[in-house]
């Protein structure tokens, strides 16, 4: 009964260590034979394996050989079992690479890091995104979840590709979305408005309950459903619509803004635009007084984000508070 229940143990293991776990057996099984056949030409046992180990991987060093006829009868049955084990194994190993590689291209491998950012969702928008990302931290992980690719659109050591619908937690769950750091759920164009907005929203709700602390970003195109981002938990959101309509608004009355503005955020690639922290010397002081002492650190002072709200261009007599964050851009 103990012998059975090795055996279906032994079955369930993978077939590349089974294999090996055969030839390991069949050398030292070999090994031990040829030293007891013929003790003068091999010594020790260590000797016969070392041998076996030769003969089977068809090195044939020649510094160990059998002459007796059972010792060469014995070789030639290692010649005939171990060398086709090893032959399947180096196979086997080779077939399971190729797999692999190919199941990693397509997306089928799970991820199996920590405080990464998953970004839904391929296009123009989030190709830029990922390039300014490697610009920024070229060692940060990047795991990116479509359904729409095939293969892996950038292939590197820190960037994996997961094939499947975002909002399946098979799918989550091989992004390792549970110790995820940020997640970017970017809007699918394949949907009109509503039903890509939905969908985004799906997937937000399944990505907080997985992981209820992961800092999330989301694309919205709709107004109605801003609320419902808001609703599931979202922390910050992207009106994508509403951004494009200022900047067309912006280039009827101002020809040429759009450059202007192109122009200027080409420039701010990166983390060049961010918030700064308050410190205890900028508590009380006027956004002037701010601004000129931050010119001097080549930070360009533009605005202050107060509780949930961002004053950009404010008066610059108004006082910054202990709780206040710093819009500037940073050299």
């Amino acid at each position: 009964m103990k012998t059975t229940s090795l055996i279906a143990n032994f079955l369930r293991w993978p077939i590349i260590l089974r294999i090996l776990m055969i030839i390991i057996l069949v050398t030292f099984l070999f090994g031990s034979m040829i030293h007891l056949i013929e003790p003068y030409n091999f010594p020790t046992i260590f000797d016969g394996i070392w041998w076996a180990i030769v003969t089977t991987s068809t090195v044939g060093f020649g510094d160990f050989v059998p002459t007796s006829i059972t010792g060469r009868a014995v070789a030639i049955l290692l010649i005939l079992v171990g060398t086709g084990f090893v032959t399947i194994y180096f196979v086997t190993l080779s077939t399971a690479a190729v797999t692999n590689q190919n199941a990693y291209i397509e997306g089928k491998i799970s991820y199996h890091g920590n405080q990464h950012i998953i970004i839904i969702g391929w296009n123009e928008r989030v190709k830029e995104t990922i390039s300014q990302i490697k610009e920024i931290d070229p060692q940060m992980d990047i795991i990116l979840i479509d359904e729409t690719l095939e293969t892996n659109p950038f292939p590197s050591n820190h960037f994996h590709f997961i094939r499947g619908k975002p909002f399946n937690d098979e799918v989550l769950i091989k992004a390792k979305a549970e110790e995820a750091s940020t997640i970017l759920i970017t809007s699918d164009q394949s949907k009109d408005e509503v039903q890509a907005d939905m969908s985004a929203v799906l997937t937000l709700l399944a990505v907080k309950g997985i992981n209820p602390h992961i800092y999330s970003i989301i694309e919205i195109l709709t107004f109605n459903q801003v609320k419902n981002a808001e609703r599931a938990g979202a922390d910050e959101i992207i009106q994508t619509n509403k951004l494009t309509s200022s900047v067309m608004i912006n280039s009827l009355v101002s020809h040429g803004m759009s450059n202007a503005l192109s122009q200027m955020l080409d420039q701010l690639r990166g983390s060049k635009l961010t918030y700064l922290e308050i410190t205890f010397d900028l508590v009380g002081k006027t956004f002037g007084e701010c601004s000129r002492l931050l010119l001097q650190e080549k930070k360009l002072l533009i605005g202050i984000k107060r509780g949930g709200q961002t004053m950009v261009n404010p008066d610059f007599n108004i006082e910054i508070e202990k709780q206040d964050k710093l819009l500037v851009i940073k050299d």
